[in-house]
């Protein structure tokens, strides 16, 4: 349709679906016609006025390099999620890191891409511990469905690696760098020895 047929069914100026064209923040696809004509790849009546998803990104992410293994059969089995929705593999990012890290390399290149409309994760937790529902409204904002295939919680090894990067963060807050350490060790050495009793 128009980016006239478009503001009028947003209910917007012109102007400003003109302004949003140009600063790429209609998240639909869009081209402009040799007549300077600008037409936005959206049909109202196409899922209520949703865009269709087929293009996907897979991230996988596990915490420790010990557990490396486990990205690959996260990608298999997120690979054949895909297939069997009928999704176009875009991209397959596997990645080591805390779910608390909130600079991992790879998926901040992820979310710079825009060849993708889903991106794909086995757990909420591969994504980031803390802060997803944010990302998927920021997401969605951009165009992008988040799509969690499975929302049961992640085993209890993993929870006790973030557990402690937690401690560890607060520790050097409140303690110092130097008393952060001692303190962080004792507080470790704690949560070990509580474990090893539950088990």
């Amino acid at each position: 349709m128009k980016l006239s047929d478009y503001a009028k069914y947003l209910g917007i100026a012109y102007h400003t679906a003109w302004k949003h064209y140009k600063n790429g923040l209609i998240p639909y696809p869009t081209r402009q016609l040799p007549s300077g004509a600008v037409i936005v790849d959206f049909d109202p009546k196409n899922e209520f006025g949703q865009k269709t998803f087929n293009k996907v990104a897979i991230y996988t992410r596990v915490s420790l390099r010990k557990n490396r293994n486990n990205l690959d059969s996260q990608a298999e089995r997120l690979c054949r999620y895909s297939e069997a929705k009928g999704y176009q593999i875009i991209h397959v990012i596997k990645e080591v890191g805390s779910g608390l890290n909130d600079h991992r390399k790879k998926l901040e290149k992820l979310l710079k891409q825009d060849d993708y409309d889903i991106l794909v994760v086995e757990h909420k937790d591969r994504l980031s511990r803390f802060g997803t529902n944010y990302m998927d409204v920021l997401l969605s904002r951009l165009g992008i469905k988040l799509e969690i295939v499975n929302m049961a919680d992640r085993g209890r090894d993993e929870l006790m690696t973030d557990l402690v990067a937690i401690i560890r963060s607060f520790s050097a807050r409140l303690y110092g760098q130097r008393r952060a350490k001692r303190k962080t060790e004792t507080i470790i050495a704690a949560l070990q020895s509580e474990s090893e009793t539950l088990s």
